[in-house]
């Protein structure tokens, strides 16, 4: 079986360079692509409990906990018992949360032009339309754990 005709293939390959570029960039901020994901999501909503926030992102419940804990320690977001549920967590971020974001998104700004740089514009937007068709239409498998 050849890999080139498996896209699959080619999809872990573009998750290689999209991670490449973007920790090329953020290195020094020592933020991953899901912890970013999350204090970004976090900031938009502050207060999000954490299975809401582990379906926004599409991330799996089972581990979002442990990736929160690290934001916690570094002091980038905080949570809270909620009043209407005790045994949910409000998490919002803290304004050291909400700077260290403010860092980091004007370079992944650029690690994200870096990795469309080759397609043409109208490319690009194809090449959006497409993976969202394709990520709207297997919406039910996001939340599936990946053995490790």
């Amino acid at each position: 079986m050849d890999l080139r005709t498996l896209p699959g293939h080619y999809v872990r390959r573009l998750n290689q360079l999209v991670v490449a570029l973007y920790m090329a960039e953020v290195a020094e901020i020592n933020l991953t692509p899901v912890q970013y994901a999350i204090l970004q999501t976090i900031c938009n909503e502050p207060g999000i409990d954490q299975k809401t926030l582990a379906r926004t992102i599409g991330y799996d419940t089972a581990t979002i906990g442990s990736v929160i804990d690290r934001l916690e320690s570094r002091g980038l977001v905080k949570r809270n018992v909620a009043s209407h549920d005790r045994r949910s967590r409000l998490i919002t971020p803290t304004e050291e949360g909400r700077e260290t974001l403010n860092a980091v998104v004007p370079r992944m700004l650029k690690s994200q032009e870096r990795f469309l740089k080759p397609l043409a514009k109208p490319e690009r937007k194809e090449f959006m339309r497409l993976m969202k068709i394709l990520i709207d239409a297997n919406e039910e498998l996001k939340n599936i754990s990946i053995e490790k």
